[in-house]
This record gives C-alpha cells, structure tokens and sequence, in this order.
C-alpha cells in the first residue's frame, strides 16, 4: 500500500487482519511509511513488523547493483516499462522512479524470504510496485481497484492488469472502468471482492433514547466527500424547524471552508466538526445516530469514490443511511430498500431524504435491518477475505471475471 498506518483506510487494516486468521502469514511493505497522531489500536502489531524502507540506503544500493551485474536486462527492462507506461503522468511517473530503487530492493527481500504471493491496495503507485517485483523477481501479484486510483489517471493500468494474476474491482462498476480502458480480453482477470466490515463486531444498536435528530457523516474533509452539501442540507432542515445535529468526523483540506460555511449559515450549535476519530469513537458515535450521510460528489479532477466502508460500517450497526447514487455506491445501497440514494450534489434531495427518516421511524428502522442484512450477505470482512486467500492461491475465479458475493 501507499502508507501504512492510515487512519483513514481502515479497509486495508481489517483485510490484513482476516487474511491472517484464515491463515496467510502476512508480511507488510508500505511505501511510505505514515505518521498521524491517531494510530488504531489494532494496527500496531503490524507497524512494528512492517518492512518500511527508506528511499534510498547502502543495502538498497547493494541490491540494485547485484541485480545489475547478474540481470541487467531485467533491471533495465523493468525500469523501462515503468517509464514507457507512465510517460505523461507526472504524478505517477516520478513516483515510480523515486520507489523503484526500494521496490528493487524489497524483491530481493521476497524471494529471500519465500513470499508467494504480493498484493496491493490501490491501482496507482502500489500496483505498479506490484508489477515491479513480478518483473524482477516473477513473484505473481494482485492488485485491488478502489476508486481514485483508476477514475482520475489510468497511465500503465493495461500493462498492469495484463502482468497481474488477478484483478479485484471493489464494485461492478469499477470492473466497467477497466474493461472500457483495457479491453474485453481483460475480463477472465477481474474478480469482484468486496471491502468489508467485521459483522460480529459491529452488530445493531439498541433503541436511541429520544433526543435531537442526529446526522453523522465520516471521512476526509475533501470535496470528493461532499461534506458542503451536507452543511447545506442541515440549514435547510434547521430552515424548516428541524431539531438537526450534524457529526462531522474527519480531517482534510476543506476544514476551513467547512467552518466557514457552517459559521455563515448560523449552524455552530447544530454542526461539529470532530476532527479525527478511533474505529471505537466512530461506532460509538453510530450508536447515537439516527442516520449516516455519504453525501459523496466527482471533483473537478475526476475524482470519485468506490464504496464508502463507512456505509458498511453503519448499515452492519443497523443505522440507516443515505447516500449518494453515484460510482458503485448503489451495489451496497438499495434505493427504498436498504437505505436511500439522492443525486451526488443535491443539498435540497439530501434534506429531503433525511427529514423522511426524521418523520418516519417505522421507514428508519426497516431499512436498518435490511442494511445490515445486505452487509452481512455481501460486504463481511472475513467473507472477502477468504475469496481473496483463495485467488492469491490460484483458486477458480467466477466464471469470465463475474461479480463474486463476497
């Protein structure tokens, strides 16, 4: 992965903890190692095993230079592709070239240590490590597609996906996005699995006692998560004599913006910013919730999400949701049924949607249920990761890379 710990992509964290207990030893390679002042509990044993690697050191040097003297075709080769594949996209392109001395380095350390398998979260940098080490070592690798990463700059996602074992889409949509840049020859790769959440932990709340109603919403402050719409939603619900709280929990480049927003529209006593929070803080704040917003928008870059984990999290808590309809959100959220969609944007349609789950409990508590139900059958943590031990082994994939409830 890009950076290990993150507070932010407690997906990857939780799939590394039930890939190890269906069994897989599990070795971590970050390729920058992160710093923030929340750090999960849970994620501290991996940090202290994790192999993080400077960018450059006497040991790299050694590497590189041995794998120069004994295949230097596979060394320039591969530094070639990098180049070829990535030429056009700065981002990606000096990015590879600044990890590729590393990425040499820690093939070595993989076949030194037996590794059979490598697999990377995200299409960007961590899949092209993964190619690398393919390249330079022929240690077959995977590679998840979660959102970003294959919406904004798809520079060397064909090659990728040509060298790959397998490819897993977190949605049927993102699987659309890479069939329309790589062709259909790419299908019998692309597996569908799920991010998930632990059902037997997150399990339904009890009865909220009576009190305002309660809006949470989890992720980075960014544009891409549409926060504003959010902040817009609540005064227009505050407009319309609606007793709204709105949880803001996060932290990112829009908290300004936001403070701003929420300071003009008179929405101090209604909106709080959190700032971040522990994967135990944010199920506690589910509990008090009367619904959970993902009022998700594409940037102007192109950016959009995958599937927001957090909405597995509150539908696994039975907490109903609404969402925008937008990427592969409507896989995990049923229009009517297993929560409510409203155009990405639409701050008018989000406060409409939250006031009908204000005024109808009945409607609130039914689609809490059928949430929780859609999470436990497609979207459980330890469902996915025995389809993904299962394709890192080599096992039968869905026929023509189809969609795998999982």
């Amino acid at each position: 992965m890009s950076r290990f710990p993150k507070l932010t992509e407690t997906f990857i964290l939780r799939e590394l903890l039930a890939v190890e207990a269906a069994g897989v030893d599990v070795d971590v390679y970050p390729l920058v190692r992160h710093s923030e002042p929340f750090v999960h509990p849970e994620a501290a044993p991996l940090v202290r095993r994790a192999r993080y690697l400077p960018f450059l050191s006497i040991a790299i040097v050694r590497s590189n230079l041995a794998v120069l003297r004994r295949r230097p075709g596979v060394w320039f080769g591969a530094l070639w592709a990098l180049v070829r594949g990535n030429w056009g996209s700065a981002n990606l392109l000096v990015g590879g070239l600044g990890i590729f001395p590393k990425v040499v380095h820690a093939a070595r350390l993989m076949e030194a240590d037996g590794v059979d398998h490598v697999h990377c979260h995200f299409a960007t940098h961590p899949a092209l490590a993964g190619f690398l080490v393919h390249r330079l070592s022929g240690i077959p690798f995977s590679f998840t597609a979660h959102g970003s990463d294959i919406h904004v700059d798809r520079h060397m996602l064909p090659e990728k996906v040509a060298e790959a074992a397998v490819v897993m889409p977190i949605s049927e949509f993102n699987r659309g996005v890479i069939l329309d840049e790589c062709g259909p020859a790419a299908a019998p790769k692309l597996v569908v699995v799920h991010c998930g959440v632990d059902t037997g932990v997150l399990r339904p709340r009890p009865a909220r006692p009576p009190g305002p109603f309660t809006v949470v919403c989890v992720g980075t402050l960014h544009e891409v998560k549409g926060q504003r719409h959010l902040v817009e939603a609540c005064r227009l619900l505050a407009e319309q004599g609606v007793d709204v709280r709105c949880h803001l929990v996060g932290s990112g480049p829009d908290e300004a913006d936001l403070r701003r927003q929420v300071a003009e529209g008179g929405l101090d006593d209604r909106v709080v910013l959190e700032g971040n929070r522990t994967t135990d803080e944010v199920a506690a704040l589910l509990q008090r919730a009367d619904v959970l917003a993902a009022p998700s928008v594409p940037t102007r870059e192109g950016k959009r999400e995958g599937i927001p984990v957090v909405l597995m999290e509150a539908m696994s808590s039975a907490v109903p949701v609404v969402a925008s309809d937008l990427s592969g959100i409507p896989e995990l959220v049923e229009d009517g049924r297993s929560g409510l969609l409203v155009p990405p944007g639409d701050a008018p349609g989000l406060a409409r949607a939250l006031r009908r789950l204000g005024e109808d409990p009945a409607l609130a508590t039914r689609l809490g249920r059928a949430g929780r139900a859609r999470v436990e059958a497609e979207f459980d943590v330890h469902r996915s990761a025995r389809r993904l031990v299962e394709l890192f082994g080599g096992g039968p994939a869905a026929p023509d890379g189809a969609a795998e409830a999982s």
